[in-house]
Protein backbone atom coordinates (compact mmCIF):
# COMPACT_ATOMS: atom_id res chain seq x y z
CA UNK A 1 0.00 0.00 0.00
CA UNK A 2 1.07 3.44 -0.84
CA UNK A 3 2.42 5.54 1.87
CA UNK A 4 0.20 8.74 1.10
CA UNK A 5 -2.75 5.60 1.37
CA UNK A 6 -1.47 4.41 4.97
CA UNK A 7 -1.28 8.24 6.15
CA UNK A 8 -4.87 8.79 5.13
CA UNK A 9 -6.14 5.98 6.86
CA UNK A 10 -3.87 6.73 9.71
CA UNK A 11 -5.77 10.24 10.43
CA UNK A 12 -9.09 9.12 10.52
CA UNK A 13 -8.45 7.59 14.04
CA UNK A 14 -10.26 4.58 13.39
CA UNK A 15 -8.87 1.75 15.21
CA UNK A 16 -9.79 -1.57 12.40
CA UNK A 17 -9.12 1.03 9.98
CA UNK A 18 -5.89 1.65 10.85
CA UNK A 19 -5.06 -1.98 12.22
CA UNK A 20 -6.05 -3.04 8.58
CA UNK A 21 -3.98 -0.30 6.57
CA UNK A 22 -0.88 -0.63 8.92
CA UNK A 23 -0.94 -4.68 8.08
CA UNK A 24 -1.16 -4.67 4.36
CA UNK A 25 1.83 -2.08 4.45
CA UNK A 26 4.28 -4.19 7.28
CA UNK A 27 3.18 -7.08 4.50
CA UNK A 28 4.63 -5.35 1.58
CA UNK A 29 7.53 -3.62 3.24
CA UNK A 30 8.80 -6.71 5.86
CA UNK A 31 11.91 -7.68 3.91
CA UNK A 32 12.70 -3.94 2.19
CA UNK A 33 15.77 -2.30 3.93
CA UNK A 34 16.67 -0.25 1.27
CA UNK A 35 14.43 3.26 0.59
CA UNK A 36 13.65 5.20 -1.79
CA UNK A 37 14.16 9.14 -1.07
CA UNK A 38 11.28 10.77 -2.21
CA UNK A 39 8.93 9.03 0.19
CA UNK A 40 11.42 10.19 3.09
CA UNK A 41 8.98 12.87 4.50
CA UNK A 42 5.83 10.51 4.34
CA UNK A 43 7.51 8.31 6.36
CA UNK A 44 8.34 10.63 8.60
CA UNK A 45 4.80 11.46 9.52
CA UNK A 46 4.00 8.29 9.40
CA UNK A 47 6.26 7.21 11.73
CA UNK A 48 4.77 10.22 14.57
CA UNK A 49 1.41 9.43 13.30
CA UNK A 50 2.13 5.80 14.80
CA UNK A 51 3.94 6.85 17.71
CA UNK A 52 1.13 8.79 18.53
CA UNK A 53 -1.36 5.90 18.31
CA UNK A 54 0.94 3.69 20.23
CA UNK A 55 0.43 6.06 23.30
CA UNK A 56 -3.40 5.47 22.69
CA UNK A 57 -5.47 2.64 24.73
CA UNK A 58 -6.19 0.35 21.75
CA UNK A 59 -6.20 -3.31 22.17
CA UNK A 60 -3.04 -5.17 21.68
CA UNK A 61 -3.31 -6.05 18.33
CA UNK A 62 -3.09 -2.75 17.07
CA UNK A 63 -0.30 -2.17 19.47
CA UNK A 64 1.83 -4.96 18.05
CA UNK A 65 0.90 -3.96 13.91
CA UNK A 66 1.81 -0.24 14.99
CA UNK A 67 5.50 -1.53 16.95
CA UNK A 68 6.05 -3.88 13.29
CA UNK A 69 5.29 -0.78 11.45
CA UNK A 70 7.80 1.39 14.08
CA UNK A 71 10.58 -1.68 13.23
CA UNK A 72 10.33 -1.29 9.64
CA UNK A 73 10.63 2.52 9.57
CA UNK A 74 13.72 2.20 11.81
CA UNK A 75 15.49 0.19 9.41
CA UNK A 76 16.03 3.66 6.92
CA UNK A 77 18.41 5.61 8.68
CA UNK A 78 17.63 8.95 6.96
CA UNK A 79 14.27 8.88 8.74
CA UNK A 80 15.06 8.26 12.08
CA UNK A 81 14.02 11.99 13.07
CA UNK A 82 10.31 11.02 14.78
CA UNK A 83 11.86 7.61 16.88
CA UNK A 84 15.42 9.57 18.54
CA UNK A 85 13.44 11.91 21.01
CA UNK A 86 12.97 11.11 24.43
CA UNK A 87 9.28 10.68 24.50
CA UNK A 88 9.61 8.26 21.26
CA UNK A 89 12.63 6.13 22.94
CA UNK A 90 10.39 6.11 26.24
CA UNK A 91 7.29 5.08 24.46
CA UNK A 92 9.49 1.97 22.80
CA UNK A 93 11.21 0.92 25.75
CA UNK A 94 7.98 1.05 27.51
CA UNK A 95 6.61 -1.46 25.31
CA UNK A 96 10.22 -3.15 25.25
CA UNK A 97 9.80 -3.78 29.51
CA UNK A 98 12.94 -1.66 29.96
CA UNK A 99 11.64 1.51 31.12
CA UNK A 100 13.08 2.47 34.87
CA UNK A 101 10.89 4.28 37.35
CA UNK A 102 13.36 7.25 37.40
CA UNK A 103 12.73 7.68 33.57
CA UNK A 104 9.06 7.30 33.56
CA UNK A 105 8.93 9.81 35.85
CA UNK A 106 10.99 12.36 33.79
CA UNK A 107 8.51 11.77 30.50
CA UNK A 108 5.82 13.62 30.32
CA UNK A 109 3.11 10.31 29.41
CA UNK A 110 4.69 7.91 32.20
CA UNK A 111 2.78 6.32 35.01
CA UNK A 112 3.39 3.63 36.93
CA UNK A 113 0.57 1.37 34.98
CA UNK A 114 3.03 2.26 32.12
CA UNK A 115 5.94 0.90 34.08
CA UNK A 116 4.80 -2.35 33.82
CA UNK A 117 6.57 -4.87 31.99
CA UNK A 118 4.29 -5.56 28.58
CA UNK A 119 2.81 -9.15 29.07
CA UNK A 120 2.85 -9.36 24.98
CA UNK A 121 6.59 -11.30 24.13
CA UNK A 122 5.98 -10.07 20.73
CA UNK A 123 5.54 -6.68 21.54
CA UNK A 124 8.70 -6.87 24.12
CA UNK A 125 10.76 -8.39 20.96
CA UNK A 126 9.44 -4.99 18.31
CA UNK A 127 10.24 -2.47 20.89
CA UNK A 128 13.96 -4.32 21.08
CA UNK A 129 14.27 -4.52 17.69
CA UNK A 130 13.12 -0.96 16.45
CA UNK A 131 15.51 0.72 19.83
CA UNK A 132 18.37 -1.15 18.34
CA UNK A 133 17.38 -0.05 14.94
CA UNK A 134 17.68 3.75 16.23
CA UNK A 135 21.36 3.73 18.50
CA UNK A 136 22.58 1.89 15.39
CA UNK A 137 22.04 4.82 13.33
CA UNK A 138 21.64 7.70 15.50
CA UNK A 139 23.94 9.92 17.99
CA UNK A 140 20.91 11.97 19.27
CA UNK A 141 18.94 8.78 20.12
CA UNK A 142 21.98 7.26 21.49
CA UNK A 143 22.39 10.29 23.84
CA UNK A 144 18.85 9.87 25.20
CA UNK A 145 18.75 6.47 25.63
CA UNK A 146 21.94 7.18 27.80
CA UNK A 147 19.74 9.61 30.05
CA UNK A 148 17.06 7.44 29.96
CA UNK A 149 19.32 4.79 31.64
CA UNK A 150 17.82 2.01 29.21
CA UNK A 151 21.19 0.26 30.32
CA UNK A 152 19.54 0.12 33.95
CA UNK A 153 16.61 -1.26 32.23
CA UNK A 154 17.81 -4.08 30.26
CA UNK A 155 20.35 -4.85 32.90
CA UNK A 156 17.87 -5.61 35.66
CA UNK A 157 16.18 -8.42 33.35
CA UNK A 158 19.38 -9.78 32.59
CA UNK A 159 19.71 -10.50 36.10
CA UNK A 160 17.01 -12.83 36.05
CA UNK A 161 17.70 -13.98 32.77
CA UNK A 162 20.15 -16.84 33.90
CA UNK A 163 17.95 -18.11 36.62
CA UNK A 164 15.00 -18.67 34.65
CA UNK A 165 13.93 -19.76 30.97
CA UNK A 166 13.70 -17.05 28.83
CA UNK A 167 12.41 -16.29 24.88
CA UNK A 168 15.64 -16.63 23.12
CA UNK A 169 15.16 -13.87 20.63
CA UNK A 170 14.28 -11.48 23.79
CA UNK A 171 17.83 -12.38 25.59
CA UNK A 172 19.46 -11.86 22.15
CA UNK A 173 18.49 -8.70 21.54
CA UNK A 174 18.90 -7.66 25.28
CA UNK A 175 22.20 -8.12 24.56
CA UNK A 176 22.37 -6.52 21.81
CA UNK A 177 20.79 -3.58 22.91
CA UNK A 178 23.80 -3.49 25.63
CA UNK A 179 26.63 -4.36 22.89
CA UNK A 180 25.34 -0.91 21.18
CA UNK A 181 24.99 1.14 24.28
CA UNK A 182 28.57 -0.18 25.51
CA UNK A 183 30.02 0.32 22.40
CA UNK A 184 29.72 3.61 21.37
CA UNK A 185 29.44 5.36 24.69
CA UNK A 186 32.02 5.33 27.29
CA UNK A 187 30.15 6.42 30.03
CA UNK A 188 27.74 3.58 29.97
CA UNK A 189 30.60 1.01 29.68
CA UNK A 190 32.17 2.14 32.81
CA UNK A 191 28.29 2.38 34.74
CA UNK A 192 27.87 -1.62 33.61
CA UNK A 193 31.53 -2.76 34.48
CA UNK A 194 31.49 -0.92 38.30
CA UNK A 195 27.81 0.42 38.96
CA UNK A 196 26.03 -2.51 37.74
CA UNK A 197 28.76 -5.62 38.29
CA UNK A 198 28.58 -6.53 34.60
CA UNK A 199 31.57 -8.67 34.22
CA UNK A 200 30.37 -10.93 37.06
CA UNK A 201 26.88 -10.19 36.14
CA UNK A 202 27.91 -11.59 32.00
CA UNK A 203 30.04 -14.03 33.63
CA UNK A 204 27.27 -15.75 35.14
CA UNK A 205 25.24 -14.94 31.44
CA UNK A 206 28.05 -16.67 29.30
CA UNK A 207 28.24 -19.81 32.11
CA UNK A 208 24.11 -20.25 31.91
CA UNK A 209 24.65 -20.40 28.06
CA UNK A 210 27.08 -22.64 27.94
CA UNK A 211 25.19 -24.69 30.91
CA UNK A 212 28.31 -24.55 32.77
CA UNK A 213 29.17 -26.57 36.14
CA UNK A 214 32.26 -26.43 38.55
CA UNK A 215 33.69 -30.29 39.13
CA UNK A 216 36.86 -28.30 40.27
CA UNK A 217 37.84 -24.75 41.58
CA UNK A 218 38.59 -22.71 38.66
CA UNK A 219 37.64 -25.56 35.88
CA UNK A 220 34.61 -25.65 34.03
CA UNK A 221 32.47 -28.31 32.75
CA UNK A 222 29.65 -28.49 30.57
CA UNK A 223 26.62 -30.27 33.11
CA UNK A 224 25.69 -33.69 32.48
CA UNK A 225 29.49 -34.17 30.45
CA UNK A 226 31.63 -34.26 33.50
CA UNK A 227 34.77 -35.87 33.02
CA UNK A 228 34.53 -36.04 28.91
CA UNK A 229 37.21 -34.36 27.41
CA UNK A 230 36.67 -30.62 26.21
CA UNK A 231 37.19 -31.81 22.41
CA UNK A 232 34.66 -34.44 22.58
CA UNK A 233 31.50 -32.79 23.79
CA UNK A 234 29.07 -32.17 21.35
CA UNK A 235 29.07 -28.73 19.07
CA UNK A 236 27.08 -25.92 20.68
CA UNK A 237 23.94 -25.26 19.01
CA UNK A 238 23.13 -22.27 16.56
CA UNK A 239 20.95 -20.39 19.15
CA UNK A 240 23.91 -20.75 22.17
CA UNK A 241 26.47 -19.32 19.67
CA UNK A 242 24.68 -16.40 19.08
CA UNK A 243 24.14 -15.54 22.76
CA UNK A 244 27.80 -16.31 23.81
CA UNK A 245 29.19 -14.45 20.89
CA UNK A 246 26.88 -11.36 22.03
CA UNK A 247 28.29 -11.72 25.83
CA UNK A 248 31.96 -11.95 24.82
CA UNK A 249 31.41 -8.72 22.52
CA UNK A 250 29.80 -6.88 25.52
CA UNK A 251 32.90 -7.90 28.02
CA UNK A 252 35.04 -7.15 25.33
CA UNK A 253 33.89 -3.41 25.66
CA UNK A 254 33.88 -3.13 29.27
CA UNK A 255 37.62 -4.59 30.05
CA UNK A 256 38.88 -2.52 27.77
CA UNK A 257 41.41 -0.94 29.97
CA UNK A 258 41.51 -4.06 32.27
CA UNK A 259 45.00 -5.52 31.16
CA UNK A 260 46.06 -2.00 31.41
CA UNK A 261 45.75 -1.64 35.38
CA UNK A 262 46.12 -3.48 38.88
CA UNK A 263 42.81 -4.74 40.04
CA UNK A 264 41.90 -5.44 43.72
CA UNK A 265 41.38 -8.65 45.24
CA UNK A 266 37.77 -8.79 44.62
CA UNK A 267 38.24 -7.71 40.69
CA UNK A 268 40.64 -10.34 40.56
CA UNK A 269 38.71 -13.08 41.72
CA UNK A 270 36.38 -12.05 39.05
CA UNK A 271 38.10 -11.97 36.43
CA UNK A 272 40.21 -15.42 37.25
CA UNK A 273 36.56 -17.16 37.10
CA UNK A 274 35.79 -15.67 33.70
CA UNK A 275 39.54 -16.49 32.55
CA UNK A 276 37.93 -20.33 33.27
CA UNK A 277 35.06 -19.89 31.06
CA UNK A 278 37.17 -18.48 28.67
CA UNK A 279 39.28 -21.62 28.76
CA UNK A 280 36.55 -23.88 28.35
CA UNK A 281 35.35 -22.06 25.24
CA UNK A 282 39.02 -21.89 23.65
CA UNK A 283 38.55 -25.62 23.98
CA UNK A 284 35.33 -26.27 22.65
CA UNK A 285 33.62 -26.11 19.03
CA UNK A 286 30.62 -25.05 17.16
CA UNK A 287 28.31 -26.38 14.27
CA UNK A 288 30.83 -25.50 11.80
CA UNK A 289 34.95 -25.07 10.97
CA UNK A 290 33.77 -21.15 10.18
CA UNK A 291 31.67 -20.45 12.96
CA UNK A 292 34.22 -21.85 15.48
CA UNK A 293 36.76 -19.78 13.81
CA UNK A 294 34.46 -16.83 14.53
CA UNK A 295 33.41 -17.66 18.33
CA UNK A 296 37.29 -18.36 19.06
CA UNK A 297 37.68 -15.13 17.93
CA UNK A 298 35.73 -13.21 20.42
CA UNK A 299 37.35 -15.49 22.88
CA UNK A 300 41.08 -14.35 21.77
CA UNK A 301 40.40 -10.95 22.29
CA UNK A 302 38.50 -10.81 25.22
CA UNK A 303 41.60 -12.86 26.55
CA UNK A 304 43.79 -9.95 25.71
CA UNK A 305 41.96 -7.80 27.83
CA UNK A 306 42.52 -9.61 30.86
CA UNK A 307 45.12 -8.73 33.44
CA UNK A 308 48.30 -10.84 33.00
CA UNK A 309 48.15 -12.09 36.25
CA UNK A 310 44.51 -13.77 35.97
CA UNK A 311 45.90 -16.01 32.98
CA UNK A 312 47.21 -18.62 34.94
CA UNK A 313 44.61 -20.08 35.03
CA UNK A 314 44.36 -20.83 31.62
CA UNK A 315 47.09 -23.81 32.70
CA UNK A 316 45.38 -24.68 36.13
CA UNK A 317 43.67 -28.13 35.43
CA UNK A 318 45.52 -31.01 36.18
CA UNK A 319 46.72 -32.66 33.13
CA UNK A 320 44.70 -35.66 31.32
CA UNK A 321 45.05 -38.54 28.95
CA UNK A 322 45.57 -37.06 25.66
CA UNK A 323 46.58 -33.62 26.93
CA UNK A 324 49.57 -31.63 25.82
CA UNK A 325 51.55 -31.23 28.92
CA UNK A 326 55.33 -29.26 29.32
CA UNK A 327 56.63 -29.36 32.34
CA UNK A 328 54.21 -31.00 34.26
CA UNK A 329 51.91 -28.57 33.06
CA UNK A 330 48.20 -28.73 31.19
CA UNK A 331 49.32 -26.91 27.79
CA UNK A 332 45.99 -27.73 26.40
CA UNK A 333 45.06 -23.84 26.06
CA UNK A 334 48.24 -22.85 24.64
CA UNK A 335 48.18 -25.17 22.16
CA UNK A 336 44.68 -24.29 21.00
CA UNK A 337 46.00 -20.56 20.52
CA UNK A 338 48.82 -22.02 18.02
CA UNK A 339 46.34 -23.97 16.03
CA UNK A 340 44.04 -21.45 15.94
CA UNK A 341 46.82 -18.56 14.65
CA UNK A 342 47.86 -21.38 12.52
CA UNK A 343 44.97 -21.53 10.93
CA UNK A 344 44.16 -17.75 10.32
CA UNK A 345 47.92 -17.89 8.99
CA UNK A 346 46.38 -20.32 6.41
CA UNK A 347 44.02 -18.24 5.50
CA UNK A 348 46.10 -15.08 5.16
CA UNK A 349 43.64 -12.52 4.85
CA UNK A 350 43.81 -9.29 7.09
CA UNK A 351 46.36 -11.29 8.77
CA UNK A 352 47.21 -7.94 11.24
CA UNK A 353 43.47 -8.04 12.42
CA UNK A 354 43.77 -11.50 12.86
CA UNK A 355 47.03 -12.89 14.25
CA UNK A 356 47.48 -9.87 16.76
CA UNK A 357 45.13 -10.27 19.40
CA UNK A 358 46.24 -13.91 19.48
CA UNK A 359 49.86 -12.87 19.24
CA UNK A 360 49.94 -10.72 21.69
CA UNK A 361 48.32 -12.90 24.19
CA UNK A 362 51.00 -15.50 23.92
CA UNK A 363 53.58 -12.86 23.94
CA UNK A 364 52.37 -11.17 27.34
CA UNK A 365 51.26 -14.25 28.77
CA UNK A 366 54.88 -15.69 28.62
CA UNK A 367 56.16 -12.84 30.06
CA UNK A 368 55.06 -13.85 33.62
CA UNK A 369 54.72 -17.62 32.86
CA UNK A 370 57.80 -19.32 32.86
CA UNK A 371 56.09 -23.04 31.57
CA UNK A 372 54.49 -20.98 28.59
CA UNK A 373 57.44 -18.87 27.77
CA UNK A 374 59.74 -22.24 27.30
CA UNK A 375 56.84 -24.04 25.80
CA UNK A 376 56.27 -21.71 23.02
CA UNK A 377 60.41 -21.19 22.42
CA UNK A 378 59.94 -17.84 21.37
CA UNK A 379 63.36 -15.93 19.90
CA UNK A 380 65.00 -13.39 21.59
CA UNK A 381 67.91 -13.45 19.36
CA UNK A 382 67.49 -13.11 15.81
CA UNK A 383 70.60 -12.90 14.43
CA UNK A 384 72.64 -10.59 12.23
CA UNK A 385 72.20 -12.95 9.03
CA UNK A 386 68.31 -13.53 9.54
CA UNK A 387 67.60 -9.87 10.76
CA UNK A 388 69.31 -8.82 7.22
CA UNK A 389 67.49 -10.77 5.30
CA UNK A 390 64.05 -10.72 6.92
CA UNK A 391 64.58 -6.50 6.23
CA UNK A 392 65.40 -7.06 3.03
CA UNK A 393 62.48 -9.06 1.87
CA UNK A 394 60.66 -6.27 3.59
CA UNK A 395 62.49 -2.70 1.97
CA UNK A 396 63.55 -2.15 5.41
CA UNK A 397 67.25 -1.99 5.01
CA UNK A 398 68.26 1.40 4.94
CA UNK A 399 68.94 1.42 8.86
CA UNK A 400 69.00 3.83 11.38
CA UNK A 401 65.88 4.56 14.47
CA UNK A 402 63.30 6.04 14.16
CA UNK A 403 62.13 8.41 16.79
CA UNK A 404 60.95 7.30 20.01
CA UNK A 405 61.49 5.35 23.15
CA UNK A 406 63.74 1.96 22.70
CA UNK A 407 64.09 0.00 25.47
CA UNK A 408 67.28 -1.81 26.83
CA UNK A 409 68.54 -5.24 24.80
CA UNK A 410 68.68 -6.20 28.82
CA UNK A 411 64.83 -5.49 29.24
CA UNK A 412 64.05 -8.43 27.46
CA UNK A 413 66.33 -10.78 28.64
CA UNK A 414 64.89 -13.73 30.72
CA UNK A 415 67.07 -16.08 33.00
CA UNK A 416 67.18 -18.91 30.12
CA UNK A 417 68.71 -16.78 27.68
CA UNK A 418 71.32 -15.37 29.91
CA UNK A 419 72.46 -18.44 30.49
CA UNK A 420 72.97 -19.20 26.54
CA UNK A 421 74.12 -15.80 25.39
CA UNK A 422 77.40 -16.47 25.38
CA UNK A 423 77.11 -19.81 23.64
CA UNK A 424 74.85 -17.63 20.57
CA UNK A 425 75.79 -17.37 17.20
CA UNK A 426 75.44 -13.28 16.21
CA UNK A 427 74.87 -14.21 12.54
CA UNK A 428 72.74 -17.15 12.65
CA UNK A 429 70.83 -16.61 16.41
CA UNK A 430 71.08 -19.91 17.55
CA UNK A 431 72.90 -21.33 20.46
CA UNK A 432 76.00 -23.57 18.40
CA UNK A 433 78.10 -26.02 20.57
CA UNK A 434 81.83 -25.00 21.23
CA UNK A 435 83.60 -25.60 17.87
CA UNK A 436 87.57 -26.80 17.80
CA UNK A 437 89.97 -24.23 16.45
CA UNK A 438 89.99 -24.83 12.72
CA UNK A 439 93.73 -22.94 13.01
CA UNK A 440 94.87 -25.50 15.60
CA UNK A 441 98.30 -27.67 14.17
CA UNK A 442 98.40 -25.65 11.41
CA UNK A 443 102.05 -24.05 10.73
CA UNK A 444 102.81 -20.39 10.00
CA UNK A 445 103.32 -20.69 6.24
CA UNK A 446 100.00 -22.37 6.16
CA UNK A 447 98.12 -19.82 8.20
CA UNK A 448 100.10 -16.93 6.27
CA UNK A 449 98.44 -18.68 2.72
CA UNK A 450 95.26 -18.84 4.76
CA UNK A 451 95.56 -15.07 5.30
CA UNK A 452 96.28 -14.03 2.15
CA UNK A 453 93.22 -15.88 0.70
CA UNK A 454 91.13 -14.27 2.56
CA UNK A 455 92.28 -10.29 1.71
CA UNK A 456 92.32 -11.36 -1.92
CA UNK A 457 88.26 -12.20 -1.19
CA UNK A 458 87.60 -9.11 0.34
CA UNK A 459 89.51 -7.22 -2.38
CA UNK A 460 87.25 -9.17 -4.69
CA UNK A 461 84.22 -8.25 -2.62
CA UNK A 462 85.15 -4.63 -2.28
CA UNK A 463 85.98 -4.22 -6.56
CA UNK A 464 82.10 -5.47 -7.31
CA UNK A 465 81.09 -2.97 -4.43
CA UNK A 466 79.29 -6.03 -2.35
CA UNK A 467 81.22 -4.60 0.62
CA UNK A 468 83.27 -1.78 1.76
CA UNK A 469 86.45 -2.81 4.19
CA UNK A 470 87.26 -0.40 6.41
CA UNK A 471 90.29 0.48 8.99
CA UNK A 472 90.90 2.90 11.26
CA UNK A 473 93.22 5.74 10.39
CA UNK A 474 95.85 7.52 12.47
CA UNK A 475 93.13 10.19 13.71
CA UNK A 476 91.81 7.38 15.36
CA UNK A 477 88.67 7.23 13.17
CA UNK A 478 87.42 4.62 10.59
CA UNK A 479 88.22 4.82 7.38
CA UNK A 480 87.99 3.36 3.66
CA UNK A 481 90.21 1.01 2.43
CA UNK A 482 90.86 1.60 -1.27
CA UNK A 483 91.66 -1.18 -3.82
CA UNK A 484 95.40 -0.73 -3.05
CA UNK A 485 95.56 -0.74 0.32
CA UNK A 486 94.18 -4.75 0.03
CA UNK A 487 96.35 -5.19 -2.92
CA UNK A 488 99.32 -4.06 -0.84
CA UNK A 489 98.31 -5.71 2.50
CA UNK A 490 97.99 -9.14 0.21
CA UNK A 491 101.54 -8.96 -1.48
CA UNK A 492 102.89 -7.97 2.57
CA UNK A 493 100.86 -10.33 5.04
CA UNK A 494 103.54 -9.91 7.27
CA UNK A 495 102.36 -6.07 7.61
CA UNK A 496 99.10 -7.47 8.81
CA UNK A 497 100.93 -9.41 11.45
CA UNK A 498 102.94 -6.62 12.51
CA UNK A 499 99.28 -4.50 12.83
CA UNK A 500 97.97 -7.01 14.96
CA UNK A 501 100.77 -6.73 17.64
CA UNK A 502 101.27 -2.80 17.73
CA UNK A 503 100.57 -1.94 21.34
CA UNK A 504 99.86 1.55 19.74
CA UNK A 505 96.27 0.10 18.35
CA UNK A 506 93.57 -2.64 19.07
CA UNK A 507 94.01 -5.72 17.70
CA UNK A 508 91.09 -5.14 15.26
CA UNK A 509 92.23 -1.79 13.86
CA UNK A 510 93.21 -3.28 9.80
CA UNK A 511 90.56 -5.88 10.05
CA UNK A 512 88.01 -4.91 7.87
CA UNK A 513 84.04 -4.69 8.96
Amino acid sequence: MDVKRVIEKMETGEQDTVLMALQSYNKEMSQIFTFITEDEQDRQYLGELVLAFLNKDVQPCCQLTCLETVRILTRDKNCLSPFVSRSALSTLARYAGILTPAATCQTPTGTREELEEHPDQDAVMEGLKSICNVLLHSETGLAEAADLQLIEGVTSRLKQSHQCSRNHEILFFDLRLTFLLTAQRVEIRKQLAQELHGISLLGNQLEAVLGLCWPDTLEAARSGFEGVPLEELPPLSRQQTELAMEVLKILFNITFDKGRRSVDEEEAAEFRRLAAILRHCLMIHTDGDEGTQEFHSHVVNLLGNLPLPCLDVLLIPKVQQGSTEYMGVNMDAVDMLLNFMEKRLNRGQKLKETLLPSLNLLIESSRIHRETRKFLRFIKYTGYGNAAGLLVTRGLFAGGRGSGFYSDDEDSDTEEYREAKAQINPVTGVVEEEQPDPMEGMTEEQKEYEAIKLIKMFEKLSRTSVIQPMQLGTDGKMRAMKGEDLHNLAQNPAQLSANSGSEDEPDEAEQPH
